[in-house]
């Protein structure tokens, strides 16, 4: 038997469906350090990791990139699922 999809969501899994979220909030899995990353990756629809590396790099140019993540981490309300 053929099995029937909701048409609305036609197989998409939950990260497709959160994608591009409305909202800035750290994720309560998938994190590595604070969510930060995975937050903003969440908001953006990008990959967590893509975001990460994006970070890792920046931490080579001069600037205020670990006082940024401190600030978006103290900011940054957790999910509440």
């Amino acid at each position: 038997m053929r099995q029937l999809r909701d048409r609305g969501n036609m197989g998409t899994t939950v990260r497709q469906r959160r994608a591009m979220s409305t909202t800035l909030v750290r994720p309560r899995e998938g994190t590595m350090i604070a969510g930060v990353c995975a937050g903003l990756a969440d908001r953006f629809g990008l990959g967590a990791n893509v975001v990460r590396l994006l970070f890792v790099l920046s931490c080579l140019l001069p600037g205020p990139q670990f006082v940024i993540y401190i600030a978006l981490w103290i900011i940054m309300p957790k999910a509440d699922h």
